[in-house]
């Protein structure tokens, strides 16, 4: 419906109801009160309806319960979820911390085994530097 058009308030709330379920309106309700009033009659009607209270406060208390023990069911489920996330969280956390230890040992065993390969190098070096070659020149003209 275009929203220019004006509505009168009743129109507004029955286009909001469901659609399978019956309008009453107050001409209705009061039909049906005039008609229970001549079955039952005038000395029944109190009890009829005293009864008829009693059940509705049953159903009503069957379905606050009903929705309580549901309504607290996904509440723990909230707080199953949440738990499992916090464990997953906290092995993720574990994970990372063995991975930086395992990545920083690794570091260090790498920057070992690359001084151990420099040392043959340097030994090398060492022996072919011009100081070394003339401590051997001058050590082999002494004794040659």
């Amino acid at each position: 419906t275009p929203t220019n058009r004006k509505q009168n308030p009743r129109q507004r709330i029955r286009t909001h109801q469901n659609k399978n379920m019956p309008e009453l309106g107050w001409i209705e309700l009061l039909l049906i009160m005039v008609l229970v009033l001549v079955v039952l009659g005038p000395n029944k009607l109190p009890e009829v309806a005293r009864s008829l209270g009693l059940w509705v406060g049953r159903l009503r208390r069957i379905y606050n319960n009903f929705k309580l023990e549901l309504d607290r069911e996904v509440g723990m489920d909230d707080v199953r979820r949440q738990l499992h996330n916090e464990q997953i969280m906290s092995e993720m956390k574990a994970l990372e911390n063995e991975t930086k230890t395992i990545l920083s040992d690794t570091q260090a065993n790498l920057a070992d085994t690359a001084n151990i390969a420099d040392e043959p190098q340097k030994e090398k070096s060492d022996a072919a530097s011009p100081d070394f070659n003339k401590e051997t020149k001058a050590g082999q003209t002494r004794n040659g």
